[in-house]
């Protein structure tokens, strides 16, 4: 073992043992607080005997709730039998209550007809097919220019027509999704 070791337990035995005295001390406080306890109650009762006056603890009336006592000086205590309280007031509330009231009169049948199926395809598609609408368009652009500029004048009104069609052909297309 180390002296830093040794110093420890060292440290320990001392808190140790300052502990175990402190438990003692209060032991001994309690027990003596127990005595003085004791001793004052024993007082207590005594004085208390000697002061209190002997009179007439008034005896609690009985009350016949559910019979009908057989003597009769007994039946002034008898309650009257309770009567039924009427619940048809609270029934019609609670009936009404039950009712739902009506939200909608008429029913769109359109808004209950089902959607395709794909639908949701189309819709997370879309962004993507007008970026690719617009790059189409731009390179049927590019290859008229350069039927232009090679010369084609025969081609030309070719060209325009097969770029007319290619359109038309574009507009059914998204018109029949």
């Amino acid at each position: 073992m180390s002296e830093n070791e040794i110093a420890y337990v060292g440290d320990m035995e001392e808190k140790g043992i300052e502990r175990r005295g402190r438990i003692k001390a209060l032991k001994r406080k309690f027990n003596q607080a127990e005595k003085t306890d004791e001793t004052s109650l024993k007082n207590d009762t005594e004085n208390s005997v000697d002061s209190v006056e002997l009179t007439e603890i008034p005896l609690p009336k009985p009350v016949f709730r559910s019979y009908r006592p057989q003597h009769d000086s007994l039946n002034s205590f008898v309650l009257e039998n309770a009567k039924p309280e009427s619940v048809d007031e609270q029934i019609q509330d609670h009936l009404a209550a039950g009712k739902p009231e009506p939200l909608i009169q008429e029913v769109d049948l359109a808004t209950l007809a089902p959607r395709k199926p794909d639908w949701d395809l189309k819709r997370d598609v879309a962004k993507k097919l007008e970026k690719l609408e617009r790059k189409t368009q731009r390179a049927i652009a590019e290859l008229i220019r350069e039927r232009l500029k090679s010369g084609d004048d025969d081609d030309l009104a070719n060209v325009v027509n097969v770029g007319a069609n290619v359109r038309e052909a574009q507009d059914v297309d998204s018109d029949e999704d």
